[in-house]
């Protein structure tokens, strides 16, 4: 009886140890996630490098910035819709992107993008962003 007692215990103990070896794996594998991920948010590269191709998109007041970064993904002006969506978020031009259709490169940063996109409260576009604003 004594040896099936102690033979319990080492089994449960090798089972605890796994468990928490599996546990803090599936931690550090997630940090690492994570961490590329909120990289990313600030270090995106634009898609291409160079002249990058045109594409023009039609942004309207109706869309969420998830929808713009679908729009643009399935364009190929963004690798990642959901990482396009946290950059808005995070971005400074958010309260300023209006609706509009816009000439977008494919060499720009999800920020440049932005940036081209801001419409003037009188519905006049911004500096040199390409694209007429609504």
């Amino acid at each position: 009886m004594k040896a099936l007692n102690i033979a319990g215990a080492v089994a449960g103990a090798i089972f605890r140890l796994a468990v928490a070896i599996a546990v803090v794996y599936f931690i550090y594998q997630g940090a690492g996630i994570c961490y590329d991920y909120g990289y990313r948010i600030f270090t995106e590269p634009a898609v291409s490098s160079g002249e990058g191709r045109t594409v023009t998109v039609t942004i309207t007041e109706s869309m969420t910035p998830m929808e713009i970064g679908e729009l643009f993904e399935s364009r190929g002006l963004v690798r990642d819709a959901k990482l396009f969506t946290l950059q808005y978020y995070l971005s400074e031009y958010r309260k300023d992107v209006g609706a509009g259709t816009f000439e977008l490169s494919t060499a720009m940063t999800a920020e440049e993008m932005m940036a081209a996109m801001v419409v003037e409260k009188d519905g006049e576009e911004d500096g040199d962003a390409a694209g007429q604003g609504e």
